[in-house]
């Protein structure tokens, strides 16, 4: 049996996740807004996409969509769903959710009324009055945007970002799904040199290293859907064995002879983290952390990939002390054939200050902030690029409200 299954994932990430969801099978794939990406599959593809995706944020079941803009139509719209085939008479069936855009605002609310309208359907379906939900929790999701509601079941549970290599970090990383997605709009590839002078707590550098090995993300963590034992009819916990095996038999055993992954930083502590995951994700093989400032970077490296997240915004560094980053990076990041570089930066004269223009941006999400992620890969070609026009100072306030970030 085929379902309507829905991914969400950060903004910009959308073509990204569509390509990988292709790449594993998954059947009629389409971006239906920003951040969300849906297709069709069987429960297979359920738990392959939950072991697999490495920019999905997590995997749910839609149930529907239907127009609410009264907590009559919510209701009403959530009683006709065929919920009884996936929540059973003992399950637990928690509801959360998110509103933008709509006349329905109360989020509180939306949760109390979804829940009795549930209830309702479910207790005309089994005959029964009380539900002590007592088992395996099937947790509803809905949506309110433009006041279009759409439910979903979430498969995942703790979201996909949590691969289970970083309990620790340092004190604002990149999230593991971003970090993914830069790395394959790198091109990452299994004979790439992949380096990062601000590595922090390792983390493109350890998904740089899985996404190489070819390793599942979620092989050493456990999902939600685990717990429910079966999917109508299908035992999902034989089918978790037996991906996991298969997804073990596809590791790449031999990476280390045409891959590596370099990091610098200049704090020790990060360097501990980043040997530490990359220990934890079962790559500690392929990746090496040594203590640098970002002044004496050079690689000797014929072909290289540069991948950083440098430090911006307050906890970590002042404004001011990121952009005297940012123009010695400009100095140091020898601009040369088959030395490419991808930064990620808030900042809207990062261009100006690194001296250098981008060959193309793309806009990203860290987190809340609004970012762009800079790259350069036309080497020698670029040299001499202007960069684009001087924005307005208002820019360098807004960049004030951002975090220090790190890898």
């Amino acid at each position: 049996m085929n379902y309507q299954i829905s991914c969400p994932c950060l903004f910009g990430l959308e073509s990204v996740l569509a390509d990988e969801i292709r790449a594993l099978g998954g059947g009629d794939v389409h971006v239906v807004s920003d951040g969300r990406v849906n297709f069709t599959g069987d429960a297979r593809m359920i738990v392959k996409a939950n072991l697999w995706l490495r920019t999905a944020e997590r995997v749910q079941i839609f149930l529907g969509s239907y127009p609410a803009s009264t907590f009559e139509e919510l209701f009403e719209g959530m009683y006709c769903l065929p919920l009884e085939r996936y929540i059973g008479p003992k399950d637990a069936f928690p509801v959360k959710g998110w509103s933008l855009n709509s006349t329905l605002t109360s989020i509180p609310s939306c949760q109390s009324i979804l829940k009795k309208a549930a209830v309702k359907r479910l207790s005309e379906k089994y005959h029964i009055a009380w539900f002590e939900e007592s088992g395996p929790a099937r947790q509803l999701q809905f949506s309110l945007l433009k006041d279009q509601a759409s439910i979903f079941i979430d498969t995942t549970g703790i979201g996909l970002h949590k691969r289970g290599y970083r309990p620790m970090a340092n004190e604002a990383p990149i999230k593991e799904t971003l970090a993914a997605g830069i790395l394959q709009l790198a091109r990452v590839r299994q004979d790439t040199n992949l380096i990062d002078p601000f590595c922090g707590s390792g983390t493109f550098l350890v998904e740089g290293a899985m996404l190489a090995a070819n390793m599942a993300p979620g092989l050493r963590r456990t999902f939600s859907c685990e717990a429910w034992g079966e999917l109508e009819g299908i035992s999902l916990r034989t089918l978790f064995t037996e991906e996991r095996s298969a997804a073990s038999s596809q590791i790449l055993k031999d990476t280390d002879i045409f891959f590596t992954a370099q990091g610098y930083d200049i704090d020790p502590r990060a360097i501990d983290l980043t040997i530490q995951n990359a220990y934890r994700a079962g790559v500690s093989k392929l990746v090496r952390a040594e203590q640098q400032d970002i002044s004496a970077f050079h690689t000797d490296l014929p072909k290289a990939v540069i991948v950083c997240n440098p430090p911006y915004g307050e906890r970590m560094l002042e404004i001011q002390q990121a952009e005297e980053l940012y123009r010695i990076m400009g100095k140091v990041f020898e601009q040369r054939k088959f030395l490419n570089y991808y930064i990620i930066s808030p900042h809207e004269e990062f261009e100006h200050l690194f001296a250098l223009g981008a060959d193309k941006r793309r806009k990203l999400y860290n987190g809340m902030i609004r970012c762009q992620l800079y790259m350069y890969f036309k080497g020698g070609a670029a040299l001499g690029k202007k960069p684009q026009a001087k924005p307005p100072r208002q820019a360098q306030r807004s960049l004030s409200k951002g975090r220090g970030n790190n890898s």
